[in-house]
């Protein structure tokens, strides 16, 4: 089957930007795993996901924010994992309405959506983002966020298993290490999701509105 390209997806699909775990507790100012947010910041994932987020708004493109958050005594949160181990231990609570929790400063803006996640691994099964994507009409999700190591290919994963054209950002995504990343990018991901860089993506939303 040829190639679709971002033009003609855009054309023909209503679009919505999915920003994963693009919050202080993550990548930014409270970040408590060091190592991810200096890998997001060497691939420039937050500049990047501005400028998505930007062309998005314009576009009238809706822009998501899917959080990982935690509810008081981090009820309901999985202990099944060595993840959430280790995400304990390095203090990692994200708890509900906290800074840890939001998105970055650079990102929030009136309009946009936030859909905390208080279990799991993925917005597509801990959040009513499927539901509220069929309902909005929506059938091509832009990724964009961390990590390439879980979270991102659990949602790109999801996101195709419901029927979805996933295009996935490879500037404005990021895994540890970095090598590691872009080998989820060519091997795993390229094989379910349209890859595309930010220049890209920007280029067709802007081109839909001039």
């Amino acid at each position: 089957m040829p190639r679709v390209t971002i033009d003609e997806l855009f054309r023909r699909s209503s679009v919505a930007l999915v920003l994963q775990e693009i919050q202080n507790g993550i990548v930014g100012n409270a970040a408590t795993f060091p190592a991810l947010a200096e890998a997001a910041a060497t691939v420039g994932v937050i500049p990047n996901a501005v400028r998505l987020a930007r062309a998005a708004r314009v576009a009238g493109a809706p822009v998501i924010h899917a959080t990982a958050d935690s509810l008081p005594g981090a009820f309901g949160s999985n202990q099944n994992a060595r993840l959430f181990a280790a995400a304990r231990r390095d203090g990692a609570a994200n708890a509900r309405r906290t800074d840890s929790a939001l998105p970055v400063a650079e990102l929030d803006a009136d309009g946009d959506l936030i859909l905390p996640r208080y279990h799991g691994l993925s917005p597509m099964t801990g959040t009513p983002l499927d539901s509220l994507l069929r309902n909005a009409g929506v059938t091509t999700i832009v990724v964009a966020g961390v990590s390439l190591n879980v979270a991102i290919p659990n949602l790109v994963f999801d996101a195709v298993n419901r029927s979805y054209q996933v295009v996935v950002v490879t500037d404005a995504v990021a895994g540890i290490p970095l090598e590691y990343g872009a080998s989820v990018l060519e091997h795993s991901l390229a094989l379910l999701a349209t890859l595309a860089t930010t220049d890209d993506v920007v280029a067709v939303w802007q081109a839909s509105v001039d």
